[in-house]
């Protein structure tokens, strides 16, 4: 037990310390579950949101995206499923393209977990990016080039999100996005098998020492990681959150 907490503490001591030149995506184990972290750095990388293309279809796969970057010489260096969405894709919640409001703040509890409020918004600024809780997001107003919205948020200033039960046995594999207190690194993460809100949300606070962290799916989770090999596959998503960068 202790062999393994000791190897998980200088992974990611190593990951934290990698420069701030360009995405990097390791595996890390915390309390016995495997994660595959990506951590971003936004004054550094193009980090955005994606939903349709120039016609209105919905990207829906990481390939077609990647495909249409590299005709444009450029490549996606990694990407995640960015939040819920309804069956023509269209986001639930708050989505930003390129300063554009697509859907408004959805402030209100509702079913599912988007509904099982706090939930909250990663908004995407210049050289910043921050997870930021719904009703604080409609006090301050910032104004994001690209965002998105998703619940339930699984770290509030520090806190875990009321309403998770260390015992609970609803289990899935989920992926969420964790934002430093400066907004200068963001940790994205997928869980590489089932856990549950508690010991992902925990992972995020006690592991990562992300102050906010959002939840973005357990039901369709996927992650486009080049570096690492993944490409993962599925079916169609709804908006996309990923890194450009200029093609090899």
């Amino acid at each position: 037990m202790r062999g393994w907490l000791a190897a998980a503490a200088l992974a990611l001591a190593a990951f934290a310390a990698l420069p701030a030149r360009a995405v990097t995506c390791e595996t890390s184990v915390y309390e016995g579950n495997r994660y595959t972290l990506c951590k971003v750095f936004p004054a550094k990388e193009e980090l955005r949101t994606f939903l349709s293309t120039p016609d209105g279809t919905p990207w829906g796969q990481f390939t077609a995206l990647d495909t249409a970057l590299h005709q444009e010489g450029r490549k996606l260096a990694f990407a995640m499923n960015a939040g819920m969405y309804h069956e023509d894709r269209a986001p639930v919640g708050y989505y930003v393209e390129r300063g554009r409001e697509q859907m408004r703040v959805i402030s209100s509890a509702g079913p599912g977990n988007f509904g099982l409020l706090p939930n909250g918004i990663l908004c995407i600024r210049d050289r910043r990016a921050d997870v930021i809780e719904t009703r604080a997001f409609l006090r301050d107003r910032p104004d994001c080039r690209f965002a998105t919205q998703s619940g339930p948020m699984l770290v509030i200033d520090g806190e875990l999100h009321p309403r998770f039960l260390p015992d609970s046995t609803s289990r899935y594999v989920r992926n969420g996005v964790g934002t430093s207190a400066d907004g200068k690194s963001v940790i994205f993460a997928i869980s590489e098998n089932a856990v549950s809100f508690h010991e992902f949300g925990s992972m995020f606070r006690d592991f990562l020492k992300m102050p906010q962290a959002l939840f973005l799916d357990g039901n369709v989770s996927r992650l486009w990681a080049p570096g690492v090999s993944r490409r993962d596959l599925g079916r169609t998503m709804g908006p996309i959150v990923g890194v450009v960068e200029a093609a090899d």
